[in-house]
C-alpha cells in the first residue's frame, strides 16, 4: 500500500506545468512523477540530472543505460522502475526476453550475454550495488572498454538509480497498469 500517494488531477496550475515538464507531450504523467510532485522544489530540482540520464548527451548508448538501469533497479527489488523501464526501452535497446530475464533474476555469466561490454556493465552494477565501489581488477577492464566520460556516467547512473529506487520503494509507488512485473519475467 502507497505510503505517499501519487496526486491524482485534477491538478493545481503549478503541479500541472511541473509534471508537464517531467513527461514527453501527450503522455499522462506515471505514478512516480506524481508521488514527486508533492515537494514541487525537489521535483524541479531533479529535473535536469533526470532529463541528463536519459538524454542523448549521456555518453553510454541507450543499450547501455538500459543494462545498468534494469540491472540496478532489479537488483534494489524495484519493481515499480524496473517495470516502467522495461514497459518503455527495453525493446528500443534491443535487450531480448532473455536478457531481461538475466538482468532482473541472472547474472553477467548468464549465455544470453555475448558481448564483453554488456557483461562488464552488469558486472559494474553488481559490484556498486553490493560494495559502493568497483574492485580494481573490474575497474582496468571497465577503463578498457569504456572511455573516462562513459565511466563517470556509469558510476552515477548507477547511484542515481538508486536514489530513483529508494524513492520509490520507501514511498511504496503504486506499480503502473500494463507494465511488467518481476514475475512476468522470472517464470518465463
Amino acid at each position: 500500500m502507497s505510503r505517499l500517494h501519487p496526486l491524482e488531477p485534477p491538478y493545481a496550475s503549478d503541479v500541472e506545468e511541473r509534471l508537464s515538464a517531467m513527461m514527453p507531450p501527450g503522455v499522462p504523467p506515471i505514478g512516480l512523477f506524481r508521488t514527486f510532485a508533492r515537494n514541487l522544489p525537489m521535483s524541479a530540482a531533479m529535473e535536469g540530472w533526470g532529463r541528463y540520464e536519459l538524454s542523448k548527451r549521456l555518453s553510454l548508448s541507450l543499450r547501455d543505460r538500459e543494462i545498468v538501469i534494469n540491472r540496478t533497479t532489479a537488483r534494489c527489488g524495484c519493481e515499480y522502475e524496473w517495470g516502467v523501464h522495461v514497459a518503455f526501452f527495453a525493446e528500443r535497446a534491443g535487450l531480448s526476453a532473455a536478457q531481461i530475464r538475466s538482468l532482473t533474476c541472472g547474472g553477467a555469466a548468464d549465455a544470453c550475454w555475448q558481448g564483453d561490454r554488456d557483461r562488464l556493465l552488469i558486472e559494474a552494477a553488481d559490484a556498486l550495488h553490493d560494495a559502493a565501489d568497483v574492485p580494481d581488477g573490474l575497474w582496468h577492464r571497465l577503463a578498457c572498454e569504456f572511455n573516462e566520460a562513459q565511466l563517470l556516467d556509469l558510476l552515477l547512473l548507477c547511484g542515481w538509480y538508486h536514489a530513483i529506487s529508494f524513492a520509490a520503494n520507501g514511498a511504496r509507488v503504486p506499480l503502473e497498469d500494463g507494465a511488467p512485473r518481476f514475475t512476468d519475467v522470472a517464470s518465463s
